[in-house]
Formats: C-alpha cells, structure tokens, sequence
C-alpha cells in the first residue's frame, strides 16, 4: 500500500474498503511485468501414476458437500 509519508500525493485509507484497494493496485500495477504465457498440453490420465494422497485429506474432501457423494 502506499506510504502516505513518502507518497503525499495519494490519500490513504486503510479503512476505504474494496473501492480504495483496487486504486491501490491500480497505482501498483504498472511496477510488474507480467509473465509470459505457459502454454501446456494437457496429460493423458493413463501417465499419472505414484499419486498418493493422506487419509486425512481424503476424509477431509469427502466430507465436502460439493465432492462427497
């Protein structure tokens, strides 16, 4: 966020809500260079083998409505 002791020119308020965190990342924005494009082809399930997944993470996602049964 900026720094309104060294940046006087932009108004903060921590407690500006959504409106006032996208000017901030607005004003952000331009620091970053975005990376370029990873294009990947998709893998074919028959070469995904070795997966192991904790009872725990298992239990924990069946009991999701949306992935349980």
């Amino acid at each position: 966020m900026t720094n309104p002791k060294i940046h006087g020119t932009v108004p903060f308020d921590p407690d500006g809500g959504l409106a006032a965190l996208r000017g901030e990342a607005g004003r952000m924005a331009p620091h970053w260079a975005a990376p370029a494009k990873v294009s990947t082809a998709p893998v074919s399930p028959s070469l995904i083998h070795g997966v192991t997944v904790p009872a725990t993470s298992a239990r924990l996602v069946d009991a999701m409505p949306e992935y349980g049964d």
